[in-house]
C-alpha cells in the first residue's frame, strides 16, 4: 500500500516544521495528545497553557466530520474538556456503519473568529497532477466541495506560483487577505510535494488580524517514499481506520513484511469470524474475499491478507502460524473453516511455501482438531503438484479434513465447496507431474515443425468481427485518430522483438529463452542484461539443447549503443532504483516499450516517468507488475509461469483473446481460464497494482480493438481509480466494437463496516463511483459483457467465444505440438529426480571453530598473565596491552573466522594442493592467496566505507542511497545463505558479547542502521561476519582508551583488520591439509560433466 492515513497530530507536526511561507502561522505544535491512561498531571505541566487558555477536544482516529457527529467540544475550560470526555473517553461509538472506541484525543487552544475568516483547502494526487481545491466558505457546513469549490490542476513537474493561486481559487476573497492566503497556499503546495503527501485537507483553515490558524486537518502520504523522507518523517505511526483495532499479529506480520523482499499483509476484520482465508497474491486475495461475500459469508469473514513475491520456507511457516493461533482462540458451533488459496503463480515455488504451511499445521494438530477446522486448498504454480501432495499428506496423517485442488479446479471453486454451495468431488483429477510436461511423448528426439504463428483468425476480416452481444457505433475517424496516443505503437512485441533486461535476473532470463524456444522463435528475445554492480562480461544460459552466451555491460548506454535492435527493456531495478534506471533508459529513442517490475515505487516518481513516456512515445507496462505475454512471440520476464504452465495454457501459440489485469497472478489464473474456455490467449498484459500504472486499461483496450488478430477482450478490472469508465466511454463512443468481457474484483469492499486497504497500493476506493460495484453496474449498463461474479467468469468467456466461432468470426485451427525443452539440473535436483555425489570428503570441519596457540610467547606466561591470544596478538600487532574486553573480543573474531567448510574458496584450493602432493607451505598459501574483497577481505573496506559515512555525518538512509546512486557494493553486507530471518550465529554470538562489554559502540549502532535498510529491500543484505568485525574494531581502537584517534585510523587504513582474517583461517586451512595427508586422498580431476565447453562456432566445424 503506497497512499496511507496519518494522524491529526502527526500531519500537524509535519506542517509546522516544515512549511516555508510569509502567512504568519499561529498557536505552531499547541496541542496535547490524551489517552484514557494520561495523567492529567504531568498533561497540565507538561502543557501549562492548558490553564490560561479556551480549549477544542476531539478525537484523532481518522473520523470524517467529527462536527456533524457532534465529536468536538469547542470553547471549553480543562474542567469543561474533563467533563465532555467523560461519556466519550473509552467507550464504544457509531461512525456510519464502523463501531470504535474513542481513545486517542487531541486537545488544542480555541481561536475565536467570524465565519467569514473560515476557509477550505485541499490538495490531492491525480494521474494528470495534484489538484488544489479552495472555498472561501469552510467549516462543518462547508458541504459538497467538489462541485462548489474554485479547482486548480498543478501539472506533473509544473510549479504552483501566488499568481496562480489569486488567479484561479481566491476569486471571493477579501483583497487584505490574498497575499497571505495566496503564500499560504503555495508553502502548503511545497510541503505536500517534498514530504510526499497524496493527500491534504484542511477545514476550516482560519484568517483572522492575528494571522492563519490550522484547525482541522486530515492528510495521507505516500509510504513508499520511506526511503526519501526518512530524515523528516521519523519513525510515523500509520493508525488503523476507525472501527478497527489495531492488533499485535497485524505489526508481527507488517515487521516480517518489512524484513523481506516478499510481500505479507494481514488485516483482522472479525477475530471471532468463522472463515480466515491464506491466499498467495495480491489480485487473488480480493477475489476470494469477494467470493466469500458474494456467498453470503461476510459477517463470518476473519481476515484479510495475502502471502506472495516468493517467500521463504520461513516466513511462510510464521504467517501460517499466525493465521492458525488467531483462528484456534475460540470455539465456534459450526467449526471453523481454513481457505488456503491462490492464483497460478509466476514463479514463487508453490512446495517450498506449502512446507512452510504443513509445518504450522502440524505444530497446530490439537487446536485444529478441537476447533473443527476444515481446510480447503486450491493452488498452481512452479512445482505446485509437489505442494499439493505434502499438502494431502498431512492432511491424512494428522486427521485434519484438507480438501487439494489444482489447476483443473476453478480458483474461487473451494469457496462454494467451504460454504456448503457446492459438493466436494470425492477425488478430484490431479495433474501430472511437473516434469512430464517438459518431455518428448512422442519418443521422438526430432524437434516437432514450428508452431503456428499467426492467430485462428488472423485472415478473417475485422469487419465481421462484431457478435450480437456488443454494442455497435460508428467509429468517428477524426476521433479515433485523436485519442490514439501519438507516436506509441500498436503492436509492442512480435517474434523478432529484443530486449535488455536491467539486473542479474537469471532465472527470468532463462525463463525467456525457454519459451522463445517452445515458440520456435529463430533467436532469443534477450540480446543483453545491464547490471552496474559487475564490469563486462558473459552469462551463460540454455537455447534449448544447448549453451548460449549472453552479454552483461555495465551501464545501458554500451548495451543500447552495441545492440540497436533493442527496443524493449525488463526493469527489474529495486525499488530505489527503478526511477533512474527508466529515465536514463527514456533518454535512447530506440526504446518503446519498458516494463518496471519493481513494486513500491513512490506514487509521484511514477507520475513523472508517465508524463516522460507520453511524450516520448513509450509504453510502460507497471510497476509493480509481472508484465506480460504475447503467445509465440515474447513474453516479458516471469510471466506465465514455468514451461508446465506454458505449455498447459498453450501459451506458446496465439489464440483469439486478448485480456488486461491489474494482478500478475490474476494474469495468469486469466491464462488458464481463456485456454480452458476458447482457443487460447492472443496478448495479455498485466499493468500493475499500483495506483498510477504506467499505461492504463484503456490503453491496451484500444491495442487490442486496432489489432485485426485479436476477436474479443477480456479485462480484470478492480476497485480503486476511474479507469474502467474509459472503457464505458470507448464503448458508447464505438470506438470500441470488440466484444469485452469485464469484471471488476474489490465488490466485497462495499459490505465492510470499515475501510480495507486490500494488496494492490491502487484497490482502494477514496469515493462510491470508484467502487467495485459501481464500476460493475455502469459497464453492464453500457453494453459490455459483465458476469455476476468472477465464478461465472469463465462460463461468460466461453459463451462469447462460442458465438465468434458460430459466426465464424473465429475458425479454430489444428493444434501443433511445441519443442520440447531439456529441464535445467537445479529443477530436476528440486524435484527429487537426480543426484550428485560429493567432490570432497572431509572429517574437521567445524563452524564453531577451534583455539589458536601462538608460539611467538610461551604458553606458560600467556596463561600466567592471563592474558589469552588476543593479548599476544595486542603485543605484536599493537606493541601494547590491550584491555581486557578487547583481548577477548580478538580472541572471538579469530575463533568464528577459523573456519567455514570445505567448500569455500580458500579451503578447497589447500585440498586440492594437498592433494596433489604439495608441502603445508604452499597448500597454505595456495587458500590465502584467494582472500578478497570477495572472499574475507571485506574487513578493512567494510570498517573504511562505514567509518567515512559515519564521519561525514551522513545518516544511514543517505549512506545507502550515496553507495546505489554510485554503483558500489557496500561492503560487509550480505550473504549467500544466512538473513534476517535465519541469522548467522556467529554474528549473534559477537554482537552479544560487544553489547555487553564495550564502552561504546558508535559505529556498530550506525551499521546495525544500514542493515535495516538493506534488509527490507532483501533479507540476505544482512551485516556479515567480516563487515561486523570490521566495525566492531573500529569501535574498539577507537574507544577502548588505548589508542589516539589518528593511532587507530592509522592501523584501520594499513590493512590491520583484514589481518584477524587471514590468521584465523590459517588455522582452518591448515586443518584441511593435515585431514587431506590423514585421509589419504588421491590426486584431484574435476569432472567432466561439471565443465562447459564453449567454443567459437567455426573451431567446432
Amino acid at each position: 500500500m503506497s497512499a496511507k492515513a496519518i494522524s491529526e497530530q502527526t500531519g500537524k507536526d509535519f506542517l509546522y516544521k516544515f512549511i516555508c511561507t510569509k502567512a504568519p502561522i499561529q498557536n505552531k505544535f499547541k496541542y496535547a495528545r490524551l489517552r484514557h491512561e494520561t495523567d492529567w498531571d504531568l498533561l497540565v505541566q507538561e502543557h501549562p497553557w492548558l490553564q490560561t487558555e479556551r480549549l477544542v477536544v476531539k478525537p484523532d482516529q481518522l473520523i470524517k466530520r467529527r462536527g456533524k457527529l457532534g465529536l468536538i467540544g469547542v470553547n471549553l475550560d480543562l474542567n469543561g474538556v474533563k467533563e465532555w470526555l467523560k461519556p466519550r473517553l473509552g467507550q464504544e461509538t457509531t461512525v456510519g456503519r464502523a463501531k470504535g472506541v474513542l481513545k486517542n484525543f487531541l486537545i488544542e487552544p480555541f481561536v475565536p473568529h467570524q465565519q467569514e475568516e473560515e476557509f477550505y483547502v485541499c490538495i490531492y494526487a491525480a494521474r494528470e497532477g495534484d489538484y488544489v481545491l479552495f472555498h472561501h466558505e469552510g467549516g462543518i457546513d462547508v458541504g459538497d466541495v467538489d462541485s462548489k469549490a474554485c479547482k486548480f490542476l498543478v501539472e506533473v513537474d509544473r510549479k504552483l506560483s501566488e499568481q496562480d493561486v489569486s488567479s484561479h481559487l481566491l476569486h471571493h476573497v477579501p483583497e487584505n487577505r490574498k497575499s497571505i492566503l495566496a503564500s499560504f497556499i503555495v508553502g502548503l503546495f511545497t510541503l505536500y510535494e517534498e514530504l510526499y503527501f497524496t493527500y491534504l485537507e484542511i477545514n476550516p483553515l482560519v484568517m483572522t488580524d492575528a494571522g492563519v490558524f490550522v484547525l482541522d486537518m486530515a492528510a495521507k502520504i505516500d509510504a513508499t517514499a520511506d526511503y526519501i523522507c526518512k530524515s523528516k518523517w521519523g519513525d510515523v505511526d500509520f493508525p488503523p481506520p476507525f472501527g478497527r483495532e489495531a492488533y499485535p499479529e497485524e505489526a508481527y506480520i507488517a515487521d516480517l513484511d518489512a524484513k523481506s523482499g516478499a510481500s505479507l499483509k494481514l488485516t483482522i476484520l472479525n477475530p471471532k469470524g468463522r472463515i480466515w482465508t491464506m491466499v498467495a497474491g495480491g489480485g487473488a486475495s480480493v477475489v476470494y474475499s469477494d467470493t466469500i461475500c458474494d456467498l453470503g459469508g461476510v459477517n463470518e469473514l476473519a481476515n484479510y491478507g495475502e502471502y506472495s513475491g516468493a517467500p521463504s520456507e520461513q516466513q511462510t511457516y510464521d504467517y501460517a502460524k499466525t493465521i492458525l493461533s488467531l483462528m484456534t482462540r475460540e470455539q465456534h458451533p459450526e467449526g471453523k473453516i481454513l481457505i488456503i488459496g491462490g492464483s497460478i503463480a509466476n514463479f514463487t515455488n508453490v512446495a517450498a511455501t506449502f512446507k512452510g504451511i504443513v509445518r504450522a499445521i502440524k505444530d497446530y494438530q490439537t487446536p485444529l482438531q478441537n476447533h473443527n477446522v476444515s481446510i480447503f486448498v486450491r493452488r498452481g504454480g512452479p512445482n505446485y503438484q509437489e505442494g499439493l501432495r505434502v499438502m494431502g499428506e498431512v492432511g491424512k496423517t494428522t486427521g485434519i479434513p484438507i480438501y487439494v485442488f489444482g489447476t483443473e479446479t476453478h480458483m474461487t471453486a473451494i469457496v462454494g465447496m467451504a460454504l456448503g454451495h457446492r459438493t466436494i468431488p470425492d477425488q478430484p483429477p490431479m495433474a501430472v507431474h511437473t516434469a512430464n510436461f517438459l518431455l518428448n511423448a512422442s519418443g521422438s528426439p526430432s524437434t516437432p515443425a514450428p508452431s503456428r504463428t499467426a492467430s485462428f483468425s488472423d485472415s478473417k476480416s475485422e469487419d465481421t468481427n462484431r457478435a450480437s452481444i456488443c454494442v455497435k457505433h460508428s467509429i468517428p475517424q477524426g476521433r479515433a485518430r485523436q485519442e490514439k496516443k501519438r507516436g506509441k505503437a500498436t503492436t509492442l512485441f512480435s517474434r523478432h522483438t529484443k530486449s535488455i533486461i536491467w539486473g542479474m535476473q537469471t532465472r527470468a532470463v532463462q525463463g525467456m529463452l525457454d519459451f522463445d524456444y517452445v515458440c520456435s522463435r529463430d533467436e532469443p528475445s534477450v540480446a543483453a542484461m545491464v547490471y552496474p554492480f559487475t564490469g563486462d562480461h558473459k552469462q551463460k544460459f540454455y537455447w534449448g539443447h544447448k549453451e548460449i552466451l549472453i552479454p552483461v555491460y555495465k551501464n545501458m548506454a554500451d548495451a543500447l549503443k552495441k545492440h540497436p535492435e533493442v527496443d524493449v527493456l525488463i526493469n527489474f531495478a529495486s525499488l530505489r532504483s527503478a526511477y533512474d534506471s527508466t529515465v536514463e533508459t527514456m533518454s535512447f529513442s530506440q526504446i518503446r516499450t519498458i516494463a518496471i517490475i519493481a513494486e513500491g515505487i513512490p506514487e509521484a516518481l511514477t507520475r513523472r516517468l508517465i508524463k516522460m513516456a507520453d511524450e516520448k512515445g513509450v509504453t510502460i507496462i507497471g510497476p509493480a507488475t509481472v508484465g506480460g505475454i504475447k503467445p509465440g512471440c515474447y513474453k516479458i520476464g516471469n510471466t506465465g509461469g514455468m514451461l508446465d504452465n506454458i505449455l498447459a495454457s498453450k501459451l506458446y501459440r496465439p489464440g483469439s483473446v486478448a485480456y488486461v489485469s491489474r494482478s500478475g497472478g490474476m494474469s495468469n489464473e486469466l491464462n488458464n481460464i481463456i485456454s480452458r474456455t476458447t482457443d487460447g490467449v492472443y496478448e495479455g498484459v498485466a499493468i500493475g497494482g499500483d495506483r498510477y500504472p504506467g499505461s492504463t486499461f484503456m490503453d491496451h483496450v484500444l491495442r487490442y480493438q486496432d489489432t485485426p488478430g485479436v476477436k474479443m477482450i477480456v479485462v480484470l478490472g478492480e476497485i480503486g481509480g476511474t479507469e474502467e469508465y474509459k472503457i464505458c466511454s470507448g464503448i458508447k463512443e464505438g470506438r470500441i466494437t470488440k466484444p469485452v468481457v469485464i469484471w471488476c474484483i474489490g465488490t466485497c469492499a462495499t459490505m465492510f463496516a470499515s475501510e480495507v486497504q486490500f494488496g494492490h497500493a491502487g484497490a482502494c476506493a477514496n469515493e462510491n463511483s470508484e467502487t467495485a460495484v459501481a464500476k460493475n453496474q455502469a459497464l453492464r449498463e453500457i453494453g459490455a459483457i459483465v458476469p455476476r461474479n468472477f465464478d461465472e467468469l469463465g462460463e461468460i468467456i466461453k459463451t462469447v467465444y462460442d458465438d465468434l466461432v458460430a459466426k465464424n468470426v473465429i475458425i479454430p485451427a489444428q493444434e501443433v505440438p511445441p519443442p520440447t525443452v531439456p529441464m535445467d539440473y537445479s529443477w530436476a535436483r528440486e524435484l527429487g529426480l537426480i543426484r550428485k555425489p560429493a567432490s570432497f570428503m572431509t572429517s574437521i570441519c567445524d563452524e564453531r571453530g577451534q583455539e589458536l596457540i601462538y608460539a611467538g610467547m610461551p604458553i606458560t606466561e600467556i596463561f600466567k598473565e592471563d592474558m589469552g591470544l588476543g593479548g599476544v596478538l595486542g603485543l605484536l600487532w599493537f606493541q601494547r596491552r590491550l584491555p581486557k574486553h578487547a583481548c577477548h573480543f580478538i580472541e572471538m573474531c579469530l575463533m568464528v573466522t577459523a573456519d567455514h567448510g570445505p567448500a569455500v574458496s580458500g579451503a578447497h584450493n589447500t585440498i586440492v594442493c594437498a592433494r596433489a602432493g604439495k608441502d603445508l607451505i604452499s597448500s597454505l598459501t595456495s587458500g590465502l592467496l584467494t582472500i578478497g574483497d570477495r572472499f574475507g577481505g571485506a574487513l578493512d573496506a567494510a570498517a573504511k566505507q562505514f567509518s567515512k559515512a559515519f564521519d561525514s555525518s551522513l545518516i544511514a538512509m543517505d549512506f545507502v542511497n550515496k553507495m546505489k546512486k554510485e554503483g558500489k557494493l557496500i561492503m560487509g553486507i550480505g550473504h549467500r545463505v544466512k538473513s534476517i530471518n535465519n541469522p548467522d550465529m556467529r554474528v549473534q554470538i559477537l554482537k552479544d558479547f560487544v553489547k555487553q562489554n564495550f564502552p561504546a559502540t558508535p559505529l556498530l549502532d550506525y551499521a546495525l542502521e544500514v542493515e535495516k535498510i538493506t534488509t527490507s529491500k532483501k533479507p540476505n543484505l544482512i551485516l556479515n561476519v567480516d563487515g561486523f568485525i570490521g566495525v566492531a574494531m573500529v569501535d574498539l581502537l577507537r574507544n577502548c582508551g588505548a589508542f589516539t584517534r589518528e593511532e587507530a585510523d592509522e592501523y584501520v587504513e594499513i590493512g590491520a583488520l583484514n589481518g584477524i582474517f587471514v590468521l584465523g583461517r590459517s588455522m582452518g586451512f591448515i586443518g584441511h591439509y593435515l585431514d587431506q595427508k590423514r585421509l589419504k586422498q588421491g590426486l584431484y580431476r574435476h569432472p567432466w560433466d561439471d565443465i562447459s565447453y564453449v567454443l567459437p562456432e567455426h573451431m567446432t566445424m
